[in-house]
């Protein structure tokens, strides 16, 4: 697995990290998506500094995240109910 060492600049700091190349990416555009949301919040809400923006963009990534979670928990529950039921007519048609 080839390493690459990037720095991700967020709220004015810059982090360097060691990531797989296959996540190179995706951690850019989560940090372009990082500074954008901190932009918002500064813009557009009482922010009265950049914890209180990284708070928010916190709060707002983690609520996104649950939501994708309990979808795809019912999306799973959902998918199984549908193929218990093809497994029954099935098993009903080979009696």
């Amino acid at each position: 697995m080839e390493v690459r060492r990037i720095t991700i600049n967020i709220a004015g700091r810059v982090y360097p990290l060691n990531v797989p190349a296959a996540e190179e990416e995706t951690l850019r555009k989560v940090g372009k998506q990082i500074e954008n949301m901190i932009k918002d919040f500064e813009q557009n809400f009482d922010v009265r500094d950049k914890q209180d923006a990284l708070a928010m963009c916190a709060l707002k990534l983690g609520t996104n995240a649950e939501v994708v979670s309990l979808n795809y928990d019912k999306t799973i529950h959902s998918t199984n109910e549908r193929l218990t039921k093809i497994n029954q007519s099935l098993n009903e048609i080979g009696k």
